[in-house]
Parts: C-alpha cells; sequence; structure tokens
C-alpha cells in the first residue's frame, strides 16, 4: 500500500482510504488514473520504481509513462486485484496481492499472477522506492532472469522460527525444513494456481524435489520486513543444489501460525531450477 490518500483529489482519497487504512494500494493507485498523485508520494517527488516487466525507472518522465503504460496493460487484459496480506513496519510496507488477468499470448487464458509490492518509506510517509516482484511464468510460459535489485546485507538477523527455517532450507535438511511448518501449513511457488502445496506429506514431496540437486537453496537475505505476524525477506537466489545461477532477485512472505511454526510461505521470484546434477559420478 504505497501511495499516500491525501495527494489524490477529495473524492477518490476518500474511496480509497475508506478500504485501505490509509494508504492507496499500489494497483488501484495506477488505475485511479492520477500519476501527479503517484508522483506527490514520493519523497521530494523523485520516483524510484523496479518492475519485472519494464525494470529499474527513476525520476517524473520515466515514472508517469510507466503508469500509463502499466493502466493500459491492466484494462486490456481485464485484470482484477485480489488482496493478499499487508506486512506494514515504520520503514517499509509488503502489499501482496493477487492479478487475475488475461495472459499476453493471444489464446484468450484468463491466469492468476501473485504479486509483492515493496515499498520503502520515510518517517513522514513519503517513499523512497517500490519494488514489484511477480514471475513472468503465468504470463508468457517462460522465467526470465532478474539481475539483484538489493545487495545482501550481512548484519541481517532473520529471526525465531523464520530464521530456523532458511538455515535449514541453506542446508538442504529436508526433516529441518519441515519441521518449521504446522501439520497444515501450505507452501507457495511464485506461479500460483495449482502450484500450491498443503499438508506436511505434500511439503514433504515438494522440497525433496528442490533438494535433489546434491543440497540446499541457501539465498543471499537483503531486507526483512517483520510485523510480527509475517516475516519477509527480500533476497537474492545464487545457487541451487550444486550448481550456481545467475544472482536473481526475490522475495518471499512467511507466515506464523498461532503455534508458533510456520503456516504458510509465499515466494515471488522467477527463479528456473537448474537440472539436476549426477553427484555420483566420478
Amino acid at each position: 500500500m504505497p501511495w499516500t490518500p491525501e495527494v489524490f483529489t477529495a473524492p477518490i482519497a476518500e474511496t480509497l482510504r475508506a478500504s485501505a487504512n490509509d494508504a492507496v494500494p499500489y494497483y488501484e493507485g495506477i488505475m485511479a488514473d492520477q500519476p501527479e498523485a503517484l508522483v506527490g508520494s514520493f519523497a521530494a517527488q523523485q520516483p524510484v520504481l523496479d518492475d519485472p516487466r519494464s525494470g529499474h525507472l527513476e525520476g517524473t518522465a520515466a515514472f508517469v509513462s510507466f503508469v500509463a503504460d502499466q493502466a493500459a496493460w491492466l484494462r486490456e487484459r481485464d485484470a482484477v486485484v485480489e488482496n493478499v496480506a499487508l506486512t506494514r513496519t515504520p520503514t517499509r510496507t509488503v502489499e501482496e496481492v493477487v492479478l487475475r488477468l488475461l495472459a499476453d499470448d493471444e489464446g484468450g487464458r484468463r491466469v492468476e499472477l501473485p504479486v509483492a509490492v515493496v515499498g520503502d518509506r520515510n518517517p513522514d510517509r513519503t517513499l523512497k522506492a517500490i519494488r514489484v516482484y511477480h514471475s513472468m511464468w503465468p504470463l508468457t510460459g517462460g522465467h526470465h532472469v532478474r539481475e539483484p535489485l538489493l545487495p545482501r546485507d550481512p548484519n541481517l538477523v532473520v529471526p525465531d522460527v523464520v530464521g530456523e527455517y532458511q538455515r535449514a532450507l541453506a542446508a538442504g535438511d529436508l526433516e529441518a525444513v519441515l519441521g518449521t511448518y504446522e501439520e497444515d501449513a501450505y507452501a507457495r511457488e511464485p506461479s500460483g494456481g495449482e502450484y500450491v502445496y498443503r499438508g506436511k506429506e505434500k511439503l514433504r514431496e515438494v522440497y525433496s524435489a528442490q533438494f535433489a540437486n546434491g543440497g540446499g537453496i541457501p539465498l543471499e537475505h537483503c531486507t526483512v520486513t517483520d510485523d510480527g505476524v509475517r516475516c519477509d525477506i527480500e533476497f537474492n537466489s545464487v545457487s541451487w543444489g550444486v550448481t550456481e545461477i545467475p544472482p536473481q532477485a526475490g522475495v518471499a512472505v512467511y507466515e506464523r501460525g498461532s503455534s508458533g511454526r510456520l503456516a504458510g510461505g509465499r515466494i515471488y521470484d522467477d527463479v528456473e531450477p537448474p537440472p539436476v546434477s549426477d553427484t555420483s559420478a566420478g
């Protein structure tokens, strides 16, 4: 929820504020046809944004052009926005939605696209930067290597069960990974839709497949946003098992259940698993 209601014209601001907890959701703001309000949400009116389809952009002219193109793209594809969750701290928000829209091909397919929108904020609520994360697979049927947006922060501390999970994931320790989840927990891949795995049996299957390349999946942690319920980690993926991969940006959201274990995990990246190596050769 990055946009500031006060910078919109009064009727739209009141309508949006009523459903947005004093902030305007990302896609609703874009579809409001008030690009000057979106620009005004940034500190010193200097927009900075990274988007999987459009790349990195800075400055008012580039941003206004992006907003117009994005609004047209959403309308052409008859997009419907479904809210999933919002993680909010004084310095950052992570807004999760699912877009239901027509794919980029000409087959008329209606697809589900999970999206996470990260907004860095100043104390006065103005924006520093927005980073949008989603896979290209639901739209095009292919993956797109997305270079890192942020550097690794060696001073970050990932707390409690989320830290346990990260260590187990990096080590490829299947039982330790499963131990961080509640019995009826789920994991959702970036493509959403059918790629949701609920319950320990399904989780065992998917993580066994993910660890089949001779090891775990270590991540470079760049930011941590934690509101006590959800812990969100922006990361760079640099290797998968024994295979080094081109460093790629992503964000993961881990939701704690009443037990303190993980009730769900949602990933937003476009990393394609490498072919399984034959580690027994030689």
